[in-house]
């Protein structure tokens, strides 16, 4: 017995040294500090995805703001100056963020690989749609079509009865129809509103397994997941879109770019659609759920933000008449509205943990803002975490607290800089990303989380169940956007009584 044992662990000890001396990777001169972890394949995983923040933190104190970390198989070299980000963002010719993303997205949804030459020409018009239909002028109409949706679903129900109900669950079902009929359009038929409550079930069970699906765990493995996202795929097929009324110029014109395309099958089509489903409300709806939470949370936050709703909806001569018509908010008058703005902002800041990646064509020297050149290796990532910025506390003052005016200035305007070592700071607020990577819908997911605001202070009244119990935040979507409560909260509100019947 004694001898099997010192056989078995022989050659546990063989293998061991067989990965260290021929798997593990070792450092090279001008190379940042290397971490490759304990763990074959997983190296730092386990500790990274506990928490993030603290992590990295620790690692920049022992190593200083640049280093490489073995992640999944990958070698990631994280950038912790933020006034070296924008060396990163210039490095376009030696960092690659379209393969990287294009990759991901087809392990998750699916879809068909547009990083392939048959897909080159239509993938290029298909991506400067968002551009085209999500900023500029064409966000009107997407605002106008919001409010009205937004409407539809709050005053389907017009009592002045209390309601209690989780606030998640209450700005999730509203923002999900809304933002669905915003961009998807909306089938002309009374049973309408029964159909989207599968379509959110869909959503809920598929966004869970988001984060194991996109770290590679295969979908197949995670039957109701994948369950779930074949059934929001068989909805997005264009024989039902084409019967949509409604229609969003963004959906529209990708159907028209897709139709277009022989090598697509009507599946493929529909999970395109799929991955701009879930790319439009995986975090705007965690977002809003905070704006809403810390606004209530605080007496004086909602004072200011029923005081700024209620004045620039009189100066547009619009009354409490039993409601008799929607209220109607320009892309303008939203915009004027600095005191939301900054309660949307500073709800972005405590909750996004997104991570800005790029991959490495060629092996390249970047050269950081102090000075020092940081050699990078091909095929290697290129990883900048914004949290680091957003808790930093020499850039934002007790950086855990929610101070719904932090981004006014004295003007009661949008404030627009904030210092680090006494520098002007280019990037402060980082939840949507930047460069190649920043979204292009960021205009458009403020927009609606600012008309959904704006219309519960006007309709509702409301109160949080218990205000002095916080909730925490759900960190094991780290790196993915705006981090979901651990729980839902229960909050209580009604119609005002001059709109309630």
């Amino acid at each position: 017995m004694a001898v099997a044992v010192v056989y078995v662990f022989t050659i546990l000890l063989s293998i061991i040294l067989t990965w260290f001396t021929l798997c593990v990777r070792k450092r090279q001169v001008g190379e940042p500090p290397l971490e490759n972890g304990w763990i074959p394949f997983l190296g730092v995983a386990l500790e990274f995805r506990q928490n993030p923040l603290e992590f990295l933190r620790s690692k920049q104190r022992k190593y200083g703001d640049s280093f490489t970390c073995k992640i999944a198989g990958n070698f990631f070299t994280f950038i912790m100056d933020p006034f070296s980000y924008s060396a990163v963002f210039r490095q376009g010719k030696n960092l690659d963020f379209q393969t990287f993303a294009i990759e991901t997205s087809r392990k998750v949804f699916g879809h068909a690989d547009f990083n392939d030459p048959i897909y080159n020409r239509n993938y290029k018009e298909i991506h400067a749609l968002f551009r085209q239909t999500l900023q500029g002028p064409a966000l009107h109409n997407l605002t106008s079509s919001m409010m009205e949706n937004l409407q539809t679903v709050m005053l389907r129900n017009k009592t002045s009865e209390w309601t209690t109900e989780g606030l998640q669950s209450f700005s999730f079902r509203i923002m999900f129809e809304a933002g669905f009929r915003t961009l998807f359009g909306r089938e002309e038929k009374p049973s309408e509103m029964e159909n989207i409550e599968p379509t959110m079930d869909n959503f809920n069970v598929f966004d869970r397994a988001f984060p194991e699906i996109a770290a590679g765990f295969p979908i197949y493995l995670l039957k109701k997941a994948y369950t779930a996202r074949e059934a929001l795929t068989e909805r997005l097929q264009h024989k039902y879109l084409k019967k949509n009324h409604g229609l969003s110029a963004l959906i529209e014109r990708r159907m028209n770019l897709f139709d277009q395309m022989p090598y697509l099958d009507e599946l493929g089509k529909a999970r395109t659609h799929t991955a701009m489903l879930w790319a439009s409300q995986a975090n705007t709806l965690p977002a809003t759920f905070w704006s809403l939470y810390y606004m209530l949370r605080s007496p004086e936050a909602l004072k200011v933000a029923q005081t700024e709703v209620e004045r620039v909806i009189q100066e547009s001569n619009q009354k409490l008449d039993k409601m008799k018509k929607t209220v109607v908010l320009s892309k303008e008058q939203l915009d004027s509205m600095s005191a939301l703005g900054s309660i949307i902002d500073e709800a972005l800041r405590l909750s996004s943990a997104s991570i800005m990646i790029r991959v490495a064509t060629e092996n390249f020297v970047l050269n950081m803002d102090s000075g020092k050149n940081v050699s990078i290796r091909k095929g290697d990532r290129i990883a900048m975490f914004p949290q680091m910025i957003h808790m930093d506390p020499e850039i934002y003052e007790n950086p855990t607290e929610f101070k719904f005016n932090r981004f006014l200035d004295e003007n009661g305007q949008k404030k627009t800089f904030f210092y680090k070592n006494q520098r002007k700071l280019k990037n402060f607020l980082l939840p949507f990303g930047s460069g190649v990577s920043e979204c292009p819908g960021r205009f458009f997911a403020v927009n609606e989380i600012k008309q959904f605001l704006a219309l519960v202070v006007f309709y509702y009244d409301m109160e949080l169940k218990d205000p002095a119990t916080p909730v925490d935040i759900d960190c094991s979507r780290a790196g993915l956007g705006i981090l979901p409560p651990k729980h839902d909260v229960l909050f209580r509100y009604k119609l005002k009584d001059c709109i309630s019947e």
